[in-house]
């Protein structure tokens, strides 16, 4: 069972003041953190403390992050934000 104080705490961690992170985190806090299995819910709540401009430049897919984990969850949220 997912803890809603956590879910509020990442909403607020995920709204980043800069549009181009806000519009993808967000949603997928909203959307889809819930339903993850624990371990991507632990790399998306490592993800959210990287910097902005680390964040910026992975989801503009102009680095690969050297993490794997922190890889696998960009990918996610990706996906999630290309889904239709």
């Amino acid at each position: 069972m997912i803890d809603e104080t956590e879910v509020k705490r990442l909403w607020w961690h995920s709204r980043r003041g800069m549009l181009e992170l806000d519009v993808l985190l967000i949603p997928f806090v909203e959307k889809v953190y819930r339903t993850l299995e624990r371990e991507d819910q632990l790399r998306y709540q490592a993800l959210i403390e990287h910097e902005d401009t680390d964040l910026f430049a992975w989801f503009l897919e102009r680095v690969v992050p050297e993490d794997p984990e922190i890889h696998k969850i960009v990918l996610r949220v990706l996906e999630h934000a290309r889904t239709p």
